[in-house]
């Protein structure tokens, strides 16, 4: 039940369009870090509302990239990248006793150097939705259209950060998604792209690369 709440009040958050969150069930005190949730709509008449966490960098925001992280799955929630993974929190693990789950600080989160943009996506995962069953229908190429829209409107609600180098980045399954998604950005021409990486692949590797290397990475055992 204890679990349960913690998500509820998640949901309640999810329902602000970019707001700024200072505190969260289970985590004791104000945040340390500047956390931001919110939607952007996608698709046509934004039928499709794809829900982000947003923190940014503990170091030097105004000049540390910009990393846009997608978790795997597909379909898992970006929750995961932003408590089990990169993020600046953590679950303590300790023998349970019916009361809500505790947050802890990650001092070795990603975001001591980077903003980072976790996302729900495709449409349907975590607290992302749509408006009617055809904005349901996904795919990888859908989705990656998504995405660039995503960051598109992101960076204008955002334009601190239009001049900050862009990463794409993923784990498992967004082997397939992140170097499309780089390539599409190139082709637009629309943000300062750095490069992609494919974290469980072990890839690092600059934009111009993408498109030679984009049948390897996708098709590597390890995604």
């Amino acid at each position: 039940m204890a679990l349960l709440l913690f998500f509820f009040y998640l949901s309640q958050l999810a329902l602000a369009h970019g707001s700024a969150v200072k505190f969260l069930p289970g985590f004791e005190g104000p945040l340390p870090f500047e956390l931001e949730t919110g939607y952007v709509g996608v698709g046509d008449s934004e039928e499709a509302q794809l829900f982000y966490y947003f923190v940014k960098s503990e170091g030097k925001p105004e000049d540390d990239p910009l990393l846009f992280w997608l978790t795997g799955g597909p379909g898992c929630s970006a929750f995961s990248g932003l408590v089990f993974e990169i993020g600046p929190l953590k679950f303590k693990v300790d023998v349970y006793n019916g009361s809500l789950p505790t947050l802890v600080y990650n001092p070795y989160a990603w975001t001591k150097v980077s903003n980072i943009i976790f996302i729900d996506s495709p449409v349907g995962t975590g607290f992302s939705y749509a408006r009617n069953n055809r904005a349901a229908q996904t795919g990888d190429l859908k989705q990656v259209h998504h995405l660039h829209q995503f960051l598109r409107k992101w960076l204008m609600a955002h334009p601190d950060f239009i001049s900050n180098p862009v990463y794409v980045s993923g784990d498992s399954y967004s082997g397939i998604p992140v170097p499309v998604l780089a390539q599409e950005i190139s082709n637009g021409k629309t943000l300062t792209l750095t490069s992609c990486r494919d974290e469980d692949s072990t890839f690092h590797f600059p934009l111009s690369s993408c498109r030679k290397r984009r049948r390897y990475q996708t098709h590597n055992p390890s995604t």
